[in-house]
């Protein structure tokens, strides 16, 4: 009986990243969704079964698993060529190519945003289960990889709950978010009231309302301008000639005027803190010069923060992350160590099964002959089974050293001969 293994599917990546490529090349890769499954129908007609497209502004790569992935790389290549209107060749200097263990450690650094532009990023999860579930509903995921993806989300999990690598912020909006946290608790109640139309402030106002604030409020000397900006963050309207009335409602108020000249006075605070019997208001100056007194930071429960003052809890927060980022990487080394032990595993059940069914077909030859002589069974059955690798251990020996030797430990360590020995020792 002739035992064949089949080939289990090696990991694969290739593509390009910001670290490979420059943003202009990313553009002309890029796939938008309603193209994916189009993209990766063309995968399909190489003759992958199982892969997915990620595409992201700091990324695009096609993930996958197959028994003989070098053969499809030329055919990706020449996919990917053709969709960027870029030469193949040129491409080529561009393209990254993982294989094996190098592909799983990259999905699961890549998963767990170990390899963004920002480590600890969390957008790169949702956005791998978003190629993820396109792949699925494309047919173009199956067993094999998709125990691949689960223990990828697996690792990039441990890593939040295992590290504070998300925690701390790294931009100046997601540090002003951090600042109104410590000082209010929770964002979901609070009020802010936006000063102005600049783009920092605009940012900030986006950013307070992607994390929970519903009651968000802008104001500008232009009805026009602050119309467009309110169309564009879906928020209130305040009239500035009844800004003072607003601003004792607001926990938080963010100045974005860049008129190089105040449009918060101390007088406008003194008087709004006044009429909240002096809650505390976190007031954000997002203009350089500032467009807030800086006495106001004088005044007690009034706390100002200029874009200095944030991008030194961002910078903490980049310093934070990039430690954790190692703890991190220890972690994804263990979880890629875990997969491919398991994985390996799995590669030995086929053949066991066959192993097994040889066995018991020899078994069951063995005593439709002899069902009633249990000992002259038992003598045929050892006999049949040693006979095909006795032969087989003898050819070896007349062929060479080196095969015999080989054959001889596998053979101990596959029946435990050692220990065998040394109980029979005894």
């Amino acid at each position: 009986m002739n035992i064949h293994v089949h080939p289990a599917g090696r990991a694969f990546v290739i593509g390009a990243n910001h670290r490979t490529s420059g943003l202009s090349v990313r553009d002309r890769l890029f796939v938008i969704d309603a193209n994916v499954p189009e993209f990766l129908n063309e995968l399909r007609q190489t003759g992958l079964r199982d892969g997915l497209l990620l595409a992201t502004c700091d990324r695009v790569e096609v993930l996958g698993i197959h028994s003989e992935p070098e053969i499809l790389f030329s055919s990706i290549r020449k996919i990917f060529a053709t969709h960027a209107e870029m030469p193949e060749e040129e491409l080529c200097k561009i393209l990254y190519v993982r294989e094996g263990p190098a592909a799983v450690r990259h999905l699961f650094s890549v998963t767990a945003s170990l390899k963004s532009l920002v480590i600890g990023e969390p957008q790169v999860f949702g956005q791998v289960k978003a190629a993820h579930r396109m792949a699925k509903d494309a047919d173009m995921v199956h067993g094999a990889f998709e125990g691949l993806l689960q223990s990828a989300y697996g690792a990039a999990k441990r890593v939040r709950t295992e590290t504070a690598i998300g925690e701390r912020p790294v931009s100046i909006a997601s540090a002003a978010c951090v600042v109104a946290r410590s000082l209010h608790g929770g964002l979901e109640r609070l009020n802010v009231v936006v000063i102005g139309g600049g783009e920092m402030g605009e940012l900030m106002a986006r950013q307070f309302k992607d994390n929970g604030v519903k009651v968000l409020t802008v104001s500008h000397p232009n009805p026009a301008r602050i119309t467009q900006l309110a169309n564009r963050l879906e928020c209130h309207i305040t009239p500035y000639e009844k800004l003072v009335d607003a601003l004792a409602e607001a926990d938080i108020i963010i100045c974005a005027m860049g008129t190089r000249r105040h449009s918060l006075s101390v007088d406008m605070v003194r008087v709004a803190l006044k009429a909240r019997r002096n809650k505390p208001q976190l007031i954000i100056d997002t203009a350089i010069p500032g467009d807030v007194e800086t006495a106001v930071n004088r005044i007690d429960d009034a706390f100002l923060y200029d874009l200095t003052d944030l991008e030194r809890v961002a910078l903490e927060g980049l310093t934070s992350r990039e430690a954790e980022g190692e703890a991190a990487k220890m972690l994804i080394e263990e979880a890629v160590t875990d997969y491919l032990k398991d994985h390996a595993s799995r590669d030995a059940v086929p053949l066991l099964i066959q192993l097994r069914r040889h066995f018991e077909a020899i078994q069951q030859t063995v005593l439709d002959d002899h069902s009633n002589d249990a000992a002259r069974a038992t003598e045929l059955l050892v006999s049949k089974l040693l006979h095909c690798p006795s032969e087989v251990l003898r050819e070896m020996a007349v062929n060479g050293k080196t095969e015999i030797k080989d054959a001889e430990s596998l053979l101990r360590v596959l029946f435990n001969l050692n220990n065998t020995n040394k109980e029979n020792k005894k």
